[in-house]
C-alpha cells in the first residue's frame, strides 16, 4: 500500500532530520542489506543445531535423559530459527513485505463460487 502525500512528506522530513543529526549512522542504515541479517541467523542456527546434537549425544553417552532432552530442545529451537531466516532470506522482497505484516500478492484462481456465479449468469442470459 503506497503512502499518502502527507505521509511521504513526513517520512522525507524525518529522513532529512536524521541525516542532519547523524549522517554516518543514517548512511550505515541506508546501506545495510537485510539479507545479511538472515544469513547470520542461518549460520548461528546451524552452529546451534550442531551444539544441540553434541548435547543430545552427550546426554545419551552419560545416560542423562535431562541433558538429552535439553539437547533436543536446543536442536528444535535452532532449526526453527534457521528455517525462519531461510524463508525470510529466500523471499527477498516478499519476505520483507510479510515481515511488515502485509500479505504477498498471489495469483488469483477462480474458485467454486466463481464458477457457480458464471453458470448462473450464462443461464440468465440464455433465458432472458
Amino acid at each position: 500500500m503506497p503512502l499518502s502525500e502527507h505521509e511521504q512528506r513526513m517520512l522525507d522530513q524525518i529522513e532529512q532530520a536524521l541525516y542532519a543529526e547523524d549522517p554516518k549512522f543514517a548512511n550505515t542504515v541506508r546501506q545495510t542489506n537485510p539479507m545479511v541479517h538472515y544469513k547470520r541467523w542461518i549460520i548461528k542456527a546451524s552452529i546451534g543445531f550442531v551444539v544441540g546434537i553434541c548435547v543430545l549425544m552427550g546426554g545419551m553417552i552419560l545416560q542423562q535423559p535431562v541433558v538429552g532432552a535439553l539437547g533436543f530442545i536446543i536442536m528444535l529451537a535452532c532449526a526453527l530459527l534457521g528455517l525462519s531466516g531461510w524463508r525470510k532470506g529466500a523471499g527477498g522482497a516478499q519476505g520483507a513485505a510479510t515481515a511488515k505484516g502485509s500479505k504477498p500478492a498471489r495469483k488469483e484462481r477462480p474458485g467454486m463460487m466463481h464458477r457457480f456465479e458464471e453458470r448462473w449468469r450464462r443461464r440468465q442470459e440464455g433465458d432472458g
